[in-house]
């Protein structure tokens, strides 16, 4: 039994759609290797069936022998069942070269979207992606399955051509001639194919990524009346989509025509030669039929072959989308001399904004522009697009270290986090730590409520990126997963924006005690949340300009009271007792 999936892929040769499909039968070749020896035999055993038959009719039947008729009736029957076996085990070989190619293609594809991390949704489409898995993997793993019966077809086409060669000169090479002039007269049709199956590979890439897009906005589409709009643009790419289909339909349907319509001229010729020689008297009865038998059986190489070329087309179109994909490099590399991470309980500093956040503190960043807030939020942990060497670990710059180093030690949860499909225990415990971490962290995030609700608990089934919850509930189990991993350094991004007052006011209350000796730090501009952290930070231009505690900035800072009160700098009088309280309040 072959073992799926595989445990390391492998690395993929992607510098061109030719190299990356040498390079997946390559790392199949056992596999493509029987499937090709099978798909050889079961071939050769067709072939070889017209020559018994004739056997059969000059030796037995013209010249009455029983003995000889009855040999060769078991020699046919020996034929047929070493046929039948060989026919099943190249099915076999031909759905596990398939199933293979194409789970190494999720492998491949899914390690390093992982590896690329924050890059890809910057570099590459959604819908790019989802078209590989929905469309690119059938056409990767068809090429391999169709190599075994192209390898028979080859073997068995020089077969009968010998055979053929040694009862009639003439016909042997009206066979050795005739068939390569009918794959030149398919060729020109390839070349159309290809164009135009690229051409409906971009649309539907771009009609998935709209559809991506619709579903992921959908109820802010409602709230602003924009679902017709959007409606209106799937309608018109979607027909562009269907259009480039049927183009591609098109020219499928002369190939399929080309691929009766040829080999059926073929086998008329064949015949019709055959029957002047058997008029003639140059051959006998039984070669007529052994001729005709060629002639039908010519038809499945020939049909293979042309098979083969056509998804060996669509695989290419294929290859060179997964080959783009694998050749993104991300933003961020590891340098070639790794520094020495600093130690636990180091303090995080950007330099660039003026940030310093004490290890084990809970600090709030506060900005005018929550932009800005979230754009410094990426840079602490490394998750901006630019190589930033401003922010400092311990005293040592991130691109220093190496990225898993980075990632173990500083996690980011933004407002665009989502949930794969799958069990929900699971979803929140990515890193395998164990329930009681999965529950303290669901009680911080005030997501109990959510727990109680569904039937089967943490063993309910999460629906793709948590749609089946709410925008308030999934933010709050965002919040809970990001807990859970429980890192040296946790960044949340607006982590209340969904929730009530009154849920938002208990998750502050309990984040402190959830963190305590952990460095947290979040960008939030709620008063709530704001009264409950160790200092704020409040920026201006991407610069702190303001750190103290939430009291201290709203008696100091009409700027900062301004944006957390939602007035005006100048209806704010900061030096107001009475106001300090109320806000506090």
């Amino acid at each position: 039994m072959h073992q799926l999936p595989h445990a390391h892929p492998g690395t993929a040769d992607h510098r061109s759609p030719g190299r990356f499909l040498w390079w997946l039968a390559r790392q199949q070749w056992r596999t493509l290797v029987m499937g090709m020896l099978f798909g050889i035999v079961w071939m050769c055993t067709q072939a070889a069936m017209p020559a018994v038959i004739g056997l059969a009719i000059d030796r037995g039947v013209a010249a009455r022998d029983r003995d000889a008729l009855l040999e060769l009736a078991a020699l046919m029957l020996l034929i047929g069942l070493v046929q039948s076996a060989s026919g099943i085990m190249r099915h076999r070989f031909a759905v596990t070269n398939w199933l293979i190619a194409a789970y190494r293609t999720v492998q491949l594809v899914g390690r390093h979207a992982v590896h690329l991390g924050g890059t890809l949704p910057r570099k590459v489409s959604t819908g790019e992606v989802v078209a590989i898995g929905t469309s690119d993997l059938s056409h990767l793993g068809q090429v391999m399955d169709v190599s075994a019966r192209f390898a028979g077809a080859v073997v068995s086409f020089v077969v009968v051509a010998v055979i053929l060669l040694q009862t009639s000169v003439t016909l042997g090479l009206v066979v050795l001639l005739g068939v390569p002039l009918l794959m030149l007269l398919v060729g020109p049709v390839l070349a159309p194919l290809q164009r135009r199956s690229t051409e409906q590979r971009e649309l539907m890439g771009s009609l998935s990524n709209t559809a991506s897009d619709i579903v992921s906005g959908l109820r802010v589409l409602r709230g602003i009346g924009g679902e017709q709009v959007f409606h209106d643009r799937y309608v018109r790419q979607s027909q562009a989509t269907r259009r480039a289909g049927v183009r591609v339909a098109k020219v499928q349907s002369v190939l399929d025509a080309l691929q009766v319509f040829l080999p059926g001229v073929f086998v008329v010729v064949v015949v019709w030669i055959g029957a002047r020689y058997a008029v003639e008297g140059r051959i006998t009865a039984g070669e007529l039929v052994a001729f005709y038998g060629y002639s039908a059986f010519l038809m499945i190489p020939l049909r293979t072959a042309t098979e083969y070329a056509n998804k060996l087309i669509r695989g290419r179109v294929s290859a060179r989308r997964v080959a783009r994909v694998l050749a993104l490099t991300p933003d961020h590399t590891d340098p070639a001399v790794p520094a020495t991470p600093p130690p636990p309980g180091s303090d995080l500093v950007d330099a660039r904004s003026g940030l310093k956040v004490r290890a084990g503190s809970l600090v709030a960043i506060v900005s005018e522009h929550p932009d800005e807030a979230a754009a410094l939020a990426d840079r602490l942990g490394m998750c901006a697009a630019e190589v930033d060497r401003d922010v400092t670990l311990g005293g040592v710059a991130l691109p220093d270290l190496r990225r898993a180093d980075v990632r173990e030690r500083i996690v980011v949860s933004d407002t665009a986090s989502v949930f794969f499909s799958g069990r929900l225990g699971d979803r929140l415990d990515v890193t395998g730590t164990g329930g009681d971490r999965v529950a303290r962290a669901l009680d911080t995030a005030s997501a109990d409520d959510i727990l109680a609700a569904l039937p089967d608990g943490l063993d309910t089934r999460v629906a793709e990126r948590g749609r089946s919850f709410s925008g308030g509930q999934r933010q709050r189990l965002v919040l809970a997963r990001a807990l859970t991993s429980d890192p040296e350094v946790l960044v949340l991004v607006e982590p209340t924006s969904a929730v009530d007052a009154h849920t938002e006011a208990r998750i502050a209350a309990r984040l402190h005690a959830q963190r305590a000796g952990r460095t947290t730090v979040v960008t939030s501009s709620s008063p709530l949340m704001l009264d409950a952290v160790e200092e704020v930070a409040f920026l201006r231009d991407g610069v702190v300009v303001a750190t103290g505690t939430h009291a201290d900035l709203l008696a100091s800072c009409p700027d900062y009271r301004a944006v957390v009160t939602r007035e005006t700098a100048a209806d704010v009088a900061p030096d107001t007792a009475t106001d300090n309280e109320e806000l506090r309040a």
